[in-house]
């Protein structure tokens, strides 16, 4: 299929939301009542991103799913399981703390980190050897659940399968203070906000569902709002307000953008853009190092912590694009890039 200008430039919007969320800019000032509401907000206004990722892949993956779906499972999951266990080897072996590292040596800093993701080692399988990784085993649980109704001609099952999944996560996540129910794995990871998602898409184009730009927009606003509404009232109940990864709001905000997008095919036909989409899935898999890293520079050079928060974002993009510019040209493109 020939690539789509808006959703490519959807897929880079949706990378720089993601650095944004995991660099935390603005998360101790300005303080307004006590709290940094400017990065509190700004980190939740970008929790649309991966939703869209998993909507994107739904939608692209569906007419080979169809047609051929365990085999397309097996094909799709072999080179995504293979870059997530490379970046995970290399998160676990990587060292996070210099000044540690320095103080103490590198066993006494990698061990602390070991020891944390072993307290909880059904959770780590699910998630990988650095938080960012989720994304892959979530994916690929998505993918196997669609392709195995499919392969057993249940397709009637999915959307209700993917829902049911769905409101067990938000239980068990997000929602927990309020239901009580526990789960031993935080459920953002596996298959319970993932498969709703990713299906969300895989129908969308089964279906040929197109909606108009003016719902389409009042679709993302209105998720949007109900998503920050939710995270909102649920800090009476004991959540902090950047701790949510989806809540009821986050589908249909993602949706009401892929609709969008949709609309607009020409949106964003720029060279540059199409380029750099192709190095999304790269700059994902090693940007939060480059944060890591970023934060560690700034603290051993006492660089201030605005001037850090207003730099590490586009500093993060350039870095991990250089990087994975660098190993495409080396025959190490085989291992770490899908």
């Amino acid at each position: 299929m020939k690539r789509i200008s808006s959703f490519e430039w959807g897929r880079m919007l949706a990378l720089f939301a993601v650095i944004i969320i995991h660099a935390k800019p603005f998360m101790t000032l300005p303080v307004i009542d006590d709290q940094p509401w400017v990065g509190m907000i700004l980190n939740q206004l970008n929790r649309f991103a991966v939703p869209l990722f998993f909507l994107l892949a739904g939608y692209f993956i569906q007419p080979r799913l169809t047609v051929s779906p365990i085999q397309t499972l097996l094909r799709y999951s072999s080179s995504l399981f293979k870059v997530w266990v490379v970046w995970s080897v290399i998160s676990l072996l990587i060292p996070f703390n210099l000044a540690i590292v320095a103080e103490q040596g590198y066993l006494a800093e990698r061990s602390g980190y070991w020891n944390f993701l072993l307290q909880n080692p059904l959770n780590t399988l699910f998630e990988g050897g650095l938080v960012h990784l989720w994304y892959i085993p979530a994916l690929l649980c998505a993918v196997a659940i669609a392709s195995v109704l499919i392969s057993f001609k249940l397709e009637k099952l999915i959307i209700p399968a993917a829902l049911a999944l769905y409101v067990f996560g938000l239980m068990a996540g997000s929602y927990q203070p309020v239901f009580g129910v526990e789960f031993a794995i935080m459920t953002r990871n596996g298959p319970f906000f993932s498969t709703l998602v990713v299906v969300l898409g895989f129908e969308i184009r089964r279906n040929n569902i197109r909606v108009p730009l003016s719902a389409a927009v009042t679709l993302l606003f209105s998720g949007m709002i109900l998503h920050l509404t939710e995270a909102y009232l649920l800090i009476a109940k004991g959540s902090q307000f950047i701790s949510h990864d989806f809540l009821l709001g986050t589908p249909i905000w993602a949706l009401g953008l892929f609709f969008v997008l949709q609309a607009k095919p020409g949106f964003g036909d720029s060279p540059r853009i199409m380029q750099w989409s192709k190095d999304v899935l790269g700059v994902y898999l090693c940007h939060l190092l480059i944060i890591i890293y970023l934060m560690n520079l700034s603290g051993l050079l006492g660089i201030s912590v605005l001037l850090r928060d207003l730099t590490i974002i586009p500093l993060t993009f350039v870095l991990s694009m250089l990087l994975i510019r660098t190993i495409d040209k080396t025959p190490l493109r085989n291992v770490l890039l899908r």
